[in-house]
């Protein structure tokens, strides 16, 4: 089963950033995140949010996890909106942004079962 530090790892690597570019955009020393990653400290809850944050993922995942084969892409912020709604004014763009993230949500779905 995968730690807390395999899925920091799992995401850091899926992101294509070292552990020390990581640390930099996160503003925490290089030691502490290979020191997560490794298993051998645990973040605090600041540190943890703002992982969570820059990964788009949720603590939840962060903490307790899943496969990451079945890790899906972070949901864009407006995925969530009722596209009936006629108050929802949404550009070209990122109404096929949400449409493309949809179909492959539902492709790994698929794929998953």
């Amino acid at each position: 089963m995968a730690t807390l530090g395999d899925r920091i790892r799992g995401l850091r690597e899926r992101a294509n950033l070292t552990q020390k570019t990581l640390a930099e955009k996160l503003n925490i020393p290089h030691q502490n995140l290979s020191n997560y990653e490794r298993g051998f400290r645990q973040p605090d809850y600041g540190t943890l949010i703002k992982i969570a944050d820059y990964f788009k993922v949720s603590t939840d995942f962060l903490l307790k996890g899943e496969d990451f084969n079945k890790l899906a892409e972070p949901k864009p912020e407006y995925a969530n909106k009722n596209l009936d709604n006629h108050e929802c004014k949404m550009s070209k763009e990122k109404a096929l942004e949400a449409l493309e993230w949809l179909l492959q949500h539902e492709k790994r779905k698929l794929r998953d079962k």
